[in-house]
């Protein structure tokens, strides 16, 4: 008792808490299963890792910020048909992040945009990877208050240090000349140095006029595009899957003007 005590001791000053915790019970399944001494201390050490496994991905799920922990295995492939399953498959094999490309989702809204990016990032917190969330309006408030209060560089460091940033809702304001030069600085700061997921409703031939300037919105596309994985999806809704079932008339998205261009890309470059 003594010895079993003093080994729970021993255990728990090296940090391996989990395994003394754990140890009146493995050491009577090791009796019940009669195993040998390697493979208690195996077992046990394996129920250390992956606790320790365990922690580490919650703890970097809660610093992604990510809006919710939806999975892509939760995604309705059926609803939304014009997506091609075999290229979310292919993404969710992070090959793309080890290369350092990009993923576009763009589409109107609903229609899961946001979802697939998540359904991604958690494949790649899981991988041991790390993750950061943020909308572009959130993005942008962040950046410049930073600025503001002289912490930008301090700042700057938790957009560019995750090996996958998740930039949500793009298209839903119009930028300033000094939110817009921001968020040029940011995409050339990961540009082949790290990946970008990003969603957005607008096609790129409008990105001039979202960021109230054709050069750098330009310049901006010039470099997400060079290494990206392009998902267009044309499909209704999930907020209004419901409602569709009920009977309530809706316009699909293919009737929506401009849609048909949506992953056209900036016709005129103007320069860098």
């Amino acid at each position: 008792m003594v010895e079993l005590e003093h080994t729970r001791s021993l255990l728990s000053e090296l940090g391996l808490n989990t395994a003394s915790e754990l140890l009146d019970a493995k050491l009577e399944d090791a009796m019940h299963k009669n195993s040998t001494y390697l493979s208690f201390l195996s077992e046990l050490l394996e129920a250390e890792i992956q606790e320790k496994k365990r922690r580490s991905e919650e703890t970097r799920i809660k610093l992604s910020r990510l809006p919710h922990r939806k999975t892509l295995e939760e995604f309705d492939f059926g609803f939304q048909p014009s997506i091609d399953v075999r290229q979310i498959r292919a993404l969710s094999t992070l090959a793309f992040v080890a290369r350092k490309e990009n993923v576009i989702f763009l589409g109107p809204p609903g229609v899961g945009k946001t979802h697939l990016a998540v359904g991604i990032a958690m494949q790649a917190l899981k991988s041991g990877m790390t993750v950061y969330y943020a909308s572009l309006a959130h993005l942008i408030s962040d950046l410049k208050k930073a600025n503001l209060q002289e912490k930008l560089a301090r700042r700057w460091r938790v957009y560019t240090r995750p090996d996958i940033l998740i930039i949500d809702e793009v298209g839903y304001m119009q930028l300033d000349r000094a939110s817009a030069e921001l968020f040029f600085r940011l995409i050339c700061a990961r540009y082949e140095n790290g990946s970008i997921i990003l969603t957005s409703n607008k096609y790129f031939g409008d990105w001039g006029e979202l960021m109230n300037d054709t050069v750098i919105a330009t310049a901006m596309l010039d470099r997400l595009l060079h290494h990206a994985h392009i998902i267009n999806i044309r499909g209704e809704s999930y907020r209004l899957k419901n409602r569709i079932k009920g009977g309530v008339k809706v316009v699909p998205p293919a009737d929506i003007p401009g849609l048909d261009n949506m992953a056209r890309g900036v016709q005129t470059k103007t320069g860098d």
